[in-house]
């Protein structure tokens, strides 16, 4: 019977890393992500390391390209692994410019490196259609086939066939009516069922109340000519805020919501929008609707990108003294890095500034602490200075990617022939035993595991 082992993902969400053993030779991973926060118990290098052998492994297969699952492939790569790595067309050209960044951040800045680093990696990439069933060469008798996860723009779940077993990871599975891209939909069989649980304790805010909270608190920013600060994942998150915040402000013609601007701060994130757009294609059909009328949800007129260090210091500088109303979508979705932590050293202490979490916060990152403490008139430390909180702090879940328990339930309930095995990863211990219980009582001829 095919082992199946965990190598991240099991004590927090993040690390996402899982690999069938196939045979005493022959095994193959499933994501090989970086751990994040505190959920490793490490160093930022530690994060990036390898803690299993990796001599039988023939293939790794991505699901989507979020740095908690492809952020430890240079680690892989380095390591010797040599093997083909699969993903869907999508993920294939948005997977180099993540693994850039990531590199750039948290590892060097030699350029060679990189280039040396980008060519191995373009070299293994082999890209695969949705919905084909694929022969793995590299490994006698298992097949492969990916479906829409509707996570973010490439995302898949992955359906795997052999010795007459089909085996399913999740991947993030988006939720239903999330936007831009459409939800995903079960698989007809699974007699083994590996699901994330981020959510597996909650269930989100319907679309329709959370459009109306994020306009709610952007108004409040418009009366206070303040800032939002929106931290946010350059690949989803900031493409789903800008389909919607396009349309509020189309809705509000000759009003004051024309003047503000909509600025995102990331070069990353700029990359990202520009790949959204090109792959229409993959857009759910209201998106599609809306461009047929000549609108352009991700490049709309009051949209501002900041490119270069320069200007965002700019800006940063800007904000601060003028109070101009804006809204900046910047990276990273946990203030652990990148441009946003400028902007929250500089505006987290006016009571103007509205700071709005729309994505998981892991434990021990500083957006976690800003979410907690926050509301309370805290403070954070970020990059070791300590930061008052004297903004406003609101989280809204139901602009997560992530499908909520509901949402996981009925993936396994729609499915025709049910899993006998279903092992839950991917989301805190709380989300995990609470998707646990109701799986038991959906699915009380499956063995449910919390590895």
């Amino acid at each position: 019977m095919v082992e199946i082992k965990h190598h991240g993902a099991i004590t927090g969400v993040t690390g996402s890393c899982h690999e069938l053993v196939l045979d005493k030779r022959s095994s193959v991973l499933i994501d090989c992500g970086m751990f994040q926060g505190a959920e490793n118990g490490g160093s930022e290098s530690d994060n990036l390391q390898l803690d299993f052998p990796i001599d039988s492994v023939k293939a790794l297969f991505i699901t989507h390209c979020h740095i908690d699952h492809v952020g430890r492939i240079p680690s892989l790569i380095a390591a010797g692994f040599s093997g083909p790595i699969y993903a869907s067309k999508a993920t294939t050209k948005l997977l180099p410019l993540v693994l850039e960044d990531a590199l750039k951040i948290g590892v060097t800045r030699n350029e060679a490196l990189i280039g040396k680093f980008l060519q191995l990696l373009e070299k293994q990439l082999q890209p695969l259609e949705y919905k084909h069933w694929y022969v793995i060469d590299a490994v006698k008798g298992l097949r492969c086939r990916y479906k829409p996860a509707g996570h973010i723009l490439g995302s898949a779940y992955i359906e795997f066939e052999y010795n007459n077993e089909i085996i399913v990871f999740s991947g993030d599975l988006g939720a239903p009516y999330a936007p831009l891209l459409p939800a995903p939909k079960s698989p007809w069989r699974a007699d083994r069922l590996i699901i994330e649980s981020t959510y597996g304790d909650k269930v989100h805010e319907n679309r329709r109340d959370r459009r109306q909270q994020l306009e709610a608190i952007i108004r409040h920013c418009l009366k206070d000519t303040g800032t939002v600060l929106i931290p946010a994942f350059s690949i989803g998150r900031t493409q789903e805020l800008l389909y919607e915040l396009e349309d509020i402000i189309h809705k509000q013609k000759g009003t004051a919501w024309e003047n503000i601007d909509v600025i995102v701060d990331s070069p990353l994130a700029a990359k990202f929008t520009e790949h959204y757009r090109e792959l229409n294609d993959l857009w759910d059909a209201e998106a599609k609707a809306r461009k047929g009328k000549g609108r352009s949800p991700l490049a709309f007129e009051q949209l501002i990108t900041i490119d270069s260090h320069a200007d965002h210091t700019k800006l940063v500088n800007y904000l601060k003294n003028s109070g101009k109303p804006a809204i900046v979508i910047a990276a990273s979705g946990m203030c652990a890095g990148g441009r946003i932590v400028n902007y929250l050293k500089a505006l987290l202490g006016d009571t103007r500034t509205d700071v709005l979490f729309v994505g998981y916060q892991a434990k021990g990152t500083p957006g976690s602490d800003i979410q907690r403490y926050g509301p309370r008139g805290g403070y954070v430390y970020l990059d070791d200075e300590k930061i008052d909180i004297k903004a406003g702090v609101h989280t809204l879940s139901g602009y997560s990617a992530h499908a909520d328990q509901k949402n996981l339930i009925n993936f396994v309930k729609r499915m025709r022939h049910k899993p006998k095995e279903i092992r839950i990863v991917h989301g805190d211990p709380e989300a995990k035993q609470a998707l646990k219980e109701k799986l038991s009582g959906g699915c009380p001829a499956a063995k449910i595991i919390i590895p």
